[in-house]
């Protein structure tokens, strides 16, 4: 019998799962110590072989496969990275720096270590135009003084005094932690220095904007005091939402609700206050943190959409669906609807066949959402097609769960068929035939505006209903629009139902009271995976699989000196495992 070796062992258990984070680091430790074992060996004796190339080639297939399956795990690319240093490799050092900045593009800490390497290696207009590339994506990030810093001394130790002035003035617009510290040294700097280099047009511009008798400095300090405390106006607005971010990296714990709370009021406020280059931004940063949180992902591709950007909505959206959420079936139902929504029929009918088939087997809300997809296309054989195709596979099953509930999610189904179209199929019951004549149904359905604009009214906080009250009538006029009103109208009351009611913990207390409530709708009690019901069993076992591991819960507090100790720590920590947490049960409680 063959011998297994520990990462043969290893290899098994992450192409069986994934997800397993553990299982990856630890084959990522066992491939390269023995690699860097033969290669130690290969090295004393001044020999290199095709065996070694082979090995060098093992460690690299795996960086690449757990890379392509956690790509915000910086302190992985920066390992990786190190490990092409050791090999003495400069285009594959630059290929895997190149590629992490692709992935986690807004990650500050990748573009340090990018630059850093690069201050040693590359010539100055390169090494210039890399910081410039971090700065436009990162140099906005409350915590990213150490890639300015960084440029700085790269400036300074060049003795590009212009170079200098540029950043120096620069930083001063963005609200950092460490403002106070810049504009400080900034005015220290510019008493102590001649300023012959400057650029002719910040010369044209102070002399257009002050006194033209001010010596040269003071009206440089001058003007740049304006800028730095209208930066500082801004800081005072966001400093309480960045001192709350108690973990901005990408990491396997699960995130507390108090974070998670923190990120929503952030987004609210800096979506009311803010230009959409500043919304973006935040977006991006919280989606390192919060990349396995489906609501965060729904609620940009939701934002962008309104801001008329279907090419970033779209890439947004690929993200989700493609690497981070990948598993949940909310973020797909969610994407059918934007296709729909968008015009994209074909792709929307394509992501619903790939969640009742693929995903999820027999997902009963993506069932009964793509035969409503099929009516709201005049297509109500193909509709029904939906069910009896989900039927069949159940029936088929020893056991089935659903079977019994897709039968009345069909016969319901039906009816409402009849009532939209006058039109009865053969199958169809009595009952329906009965629905059929009725005028009193038929207009009712036809007073949609009217009932949505009821529903509205009955929703707000000022009637006086219970807020857990508001929130399950808001959600049984989305499965009326849902099954009778057009793409257009199911999206603005889906709009309106998570603008008063966020997927945050409340939504997820309200989701497990329907699971038990016996007197609710058999549908409602099938709405288990929501983003934040996803999110919330996401909790349970990523803490069951990872609790043993540790971060830092006072991060925001640490100084500038205390920033390597951070950075040390992540490139041994462990990252998220976004996208693979189990499905839920279609059972019913």
């Amino acid at each position: 019998m063959a011998v297994i070796t520990p990462e043969e062992r290893l290899w098994s258990v992450v192409k069986a799962n994934p997800a397993d984070f553990n299982a990856w680091t630890e084959l990522i430790q066992e491939t390269e110590k023995h690699v860097s074992g033969n290669f130690r060996f290969a090295l004393s004796f001044l020999i290199f072989c095709w065996s070694l190339q082979d090995e060098i080639d093992r460690i690299r297939v795996c960086y690449d496969t757990f890379l392509a399956e956690f790509p915000l795990c910086y302190g992985y690319w920066k390992k990786y990275a190190d490990f092409e240093l050791r090999l003495g490799s400069p285009e594959k050092i630059i290929e895997v720096y190149e590629r992490a900045v692709k992935a986690v593009a807004h990650s500050v800490d990748i573009w340090v270590h990018y630059c850093a390497y690069a201050t040693e290696k590359f010539p100055p207009e390169e090494v210039i135009r890399l910081f410039e590339r971090g700065v436009s994506l990162v140099g906005t990030d409350y915590l990213s003084h150490i890639l300015w810093d960084k440029f700085i001394d790269y400036a300074l130790a060049r003795q590009d005094y212009s170079l200098l002035m540029q950043v120096r003035t620069r930083i001063l617009e963005v609200p950092l932690q460490q403002l106070d510290r810049y504009f400080m040294s900034f005015k220290q700097f510019t008493n102590n220095r001649h300023w012959l280099d400057v650029r002719t047009e910040e010369k044209r511009h102070l002399a257009e904007t002050l006194p033209r008798n001010a010596h040269e400095s003071e009206k440089l300090i001058s003007a740049k005091e304006a800028i730095y405390k209208k930066t500082k106006e801004w800081d005072a607005k966001i400093r309480d939402f960045e001192n709350s971010i108690r973990r901005p990296y990408f990491h396997v714990k699960s995130l507390d609700d108090a974070q998670l709370a923190n990120w929503h009021k952030y987004l609210d406020f800096v979506e009311k206050e803010a230009d959409m280059q500043k919304v973006v931004k935040l977006f991006e940063r919280c989606l390192i943190a919060c990349a396995n949180y489906p609501e965060y992902w729904i609620r940009y591709v939701e934002y962008l959409e309104k801001q008329n950007n279907l090419e970033m909505a779209n890439d947004a959206l690929h993200r989700a669906t493609h690497i981070f959420v990948k598993k949940v079936p909310d973020v797909h139902i969610f994407a059918a609807r934007f296709q729909e929504r968008t015009g994209d029929a074909t792709a929307a009918r394509k992501t619903y066949k790939y969640i009742s088939t693929e995903l999820v087997p027999g997902h009963l809300d993506a069932i009964v959402k793509a035969a409503h997809f099929e009516m709201r296309e005049g297509d109500n054989d193909a509709a029904c097609g939906v069910f009896e195709s989900a039927i069949e596979v159940e029936k088929a099953k020893e056991e089935s769960k659903t079977l019994s509930l897709l039968y009345v999610q069909y016969n319901r189904f039906l009816c409402r068929v009849c009532i939209v179209s006058q039109a009865p199929r053969a199958k169809t019951s009595s009952l329906c035939r009965r629905l059929i004549a009725s005028p009193k149904l038929r207009n009712e359905v036809k007073q949609l505006d009217k009932l949505s604009s009821l529903i509205q009214q009955a929703t707000k906080a000022e009637t006086g209903l219970a807020h857990t009250d508001r929130e399950e009538l808001s959600s049984l006029h989305l499965e009326f629009v849902d099954a009778f009103g057009d793409i257009n109208a199911v999206m603005e009351a889906e709009y309106r139902h998570e603008g008063l009611f966020p997927f945050r913990k409340s939504y997820i207390d309200f989701k497990r009271r329907l699971a038990h409530d016996a007197s609710f709708s058999d549908r409602a009690k099938l709405l288990k995976s929501s983003p934040a019901a996803m999110q919330a069993y996401g909790q349970q076992q990523w803490a069951a699989a990872y609790g043993g591991q540790s971060y830092p819960q006072n991060w925001q507090q640490q100084q500038a000196p205390q920033t390597a100790q951070w950075n040390a720590y992540a490139q041994q920590a462990a990252y998220s495992a976004y996208g693979t947490s189990q499905v839920f049960s279609e059972s019913v409680s």
